[in-house]
């Protein structure tokens, strides 16, 4: 997989840099028609109609494709038949048949057609099989992990993501996140093997705001740029700083802790991810 910058030709073109999706097999925009449902926009709106979430609207239409987060059809074997652009999410997904239907799955990179995936307690630690936490080898790259046993699969599901499971103590595994944080996952939770495909989606320029409206991302106002009634940054003469950093409902952008002390799951973190200073 690689990036192509593309020749200055047009203003749009002259900082473009788009990805190649060498990758993908399927180079037709239809996905598999009976794992597809239609998705509705909100626009940021509400039930009442009213804007709750600025910044949204607009976009390309789009079906919603359904993946298999679960993967407990244990001990079947799956034959990968595509690997496919998935506009819901920054990684691709790959169409895997089974001999009693077919099924998405999160691709992992290095996956190819015509390999077998499988998942429970009889899995190999190869790429794209899902285990059990207590059966996949320690320093393993792992992605697609469960919180809650049977619930499926919530964390390192984008692009170029992956944990590694570092050790397991008790009834809890040792997983390293892709965040850097260290936290432990109980060991009866499913995790797939490998990382994530789509490594260079974080190396994409969009060039030209066009792009940005294509995604649904409406144009989003600077807090400096407000008036005092709109924004605790704005007003001033001239170009004023504005203050502290904070967001329209005044909580700060630097250093203000926004995660809930009482949450019961931060007894099973061991470290939180690394700063970015």
């Amino acid at each position: 997989m690689a990036v192509k910058k593309h020749k200055p030709v047009s203003p749009g073109r002259r900082h473009l840099v788009s990805n190649t999706h060498d990758a993908l097999t399927s180079k037709s925009s239809k996905p598999f028609k009976a794992l597809t449902v239609g998705i509705k926009k909100s626009g940021g709106r509400n039930h009442d109609g009213k804007m709750t979430v600025r910044n949204i609207g607009g976009g390309h239409k789009k079906k919603y494709r359904i993946i298999d987060f679960k993967r407990d059809n244990e001990g079947a074997k799956g034959e990968v038949m595509t690997i496919e652009y998935d506009p819901n999410r920054s990684a691709y997904i790959a169409l895997v048949k089974y001999d009693d239907g077919h099924r998405y799955i999160i691709a992992p990179d290095k996956l190819k057609i015509g390999m077998t995936v499988t998942s429970g307690k009889n899995a190999t630690p190869d790429v794209g099989n899902c285990m059990y936490l207590s059966d996949i080898p320690l320093g393993a790259s792992i992605h697609a992990i469960e919180m809650s046993p049977g619930r499926g699969a919530q964390l390192a599901r984008s692009a170029g993501t992956n944990g590694v499971l570092m050790g397991r103590e008790g009834k809890y595994a040792i997983v390293k996140m892709p965040s850097g944080e260290v936290r432990k996952v109980l060991l009866t939770c499913k995790a797939s093997i490998g990382v994530t495909s789509n490594p260079d989606h974080g190396l994409q320029v969009l060039g030209k705001a066009g792009r940005n409206r294509w995604k649904g991302k409406r144009p989003r106002v600077r807090g400096v740029a407000m008036n005092p009634v709109d924004h605790p940054m704005g007003g001033g003469e001239g170009r004023a700083s504005g203050g502290h950093p904070r967001s329209r409902t005044g909580v700060f952008a630097k250093g203000q802790k926004t995660r809930n002390v009482n949450k019961p799951s931060t007894k099973l973190i061991i470290s939180k991810r690394k700063s970015k200073k």
